[in-house]
């Protein structure tokens, strides 16, 4: 199994690609700002040809080069229905911040093919089963993907790509349009803590971690049974 990725310049959003093996089909996840040029070169050094676009969420640092991904290839965009609205008009899950930062200056459209994605389904795309968890809470369509993780460099039992829902030592914002902490925690409850304690968490921004590490460090997942220790401000 192979599974490789890199930080976008803008934001630090983490790009995937997840393949079988190197010179098979792969999924991309979560193409973000000025990633084309690398996300390019990292298919051409595993000679992988990408059969889709898996969104986490629908926030513009996650989104952004997911129409020319897909329109260059011909291949489908997969969004929860609960965030496409965000493909054609990101500038509803930005923050006033965010909007005055891009302005207008960001022309954007949905790509020609997207599908949409809902919760508990198995995905059968480039010779992966990758599993469909809807945990909102950072946006209401925020989802997890999860994948059998044997032959992976952590040859764990279980991937899990989680977007902005959990970090390492964190978890995403709830305060832009579409956030909400009691469905993050609700989330955090009932998505993430039932994973098995070697599942390795590979985050929308900042480095991989494992479940069992965070369940005993991670304030939030300590506290998900109760009232969160602080706002969480990571991601958008």
């Amino acid at each position: 199994m192979l599974v490789a990725g890199f930080p976008a310049d803008a934001f630090g959003t983490n790009c995937y690609v997840v393949a079988t093996a190197p010179g098979e089909q792969c999924v991309v996840v979560d193409p973000g700002i000025g990633v084309l040029d690398r996300l390019d070169a990292l298919l051409a050094e595993h000679r992988l040809h990408p059969a889709a676009v898996l969104l986490t969420h629908g926030h513009l640092d996650h989104t952004f080069s997911v129409a020319p991904v897909c329109g260059a290839r011909g291949i489908t965009a997969y969004v929860h229905p609960d965030d496409r609205e965000l493909l054609a008009d990101p500038a509803k899950g930005l923050s006033m911040d965010l909007r005055q930062l891009f302005g207008g200056r960001l022309p954007y459209t949905e790509p020609e093919d997207v599908a949409e994605l809902t919760d508990g389904a198995t995905l059968a795309l480039a010779g992966l089963e990758i599993t469909v968890d809807h945990a909102p809470g950072h946006t209401g369509g925020s989802v997890l993907f999860r994948m059998p993780g044997a032959g992976s460099p952590w040859e764990a039992e279980q991937i899990c790509l989680s977007g902005d829902v959990l970090f390492a030592g964190s978890i995403g914002r709830t305060d832009l349009p579409g956030g909400s902490m009691p469905a993050m925690v609700t989330s955090l409850r009932e998505k993430i803590l039932p994973l098995a304690d070697d599942t390795v968490v590979l985050p929308g921004h900042g480095p991989a971690t494992t479940i069992g590490r965070e369940r005993t460090s991670n304030p939030y997942l300590v506290e998900a049974g109760g009232a969160s220790p602080a706002a969480p401000t990571r991601g958008w």
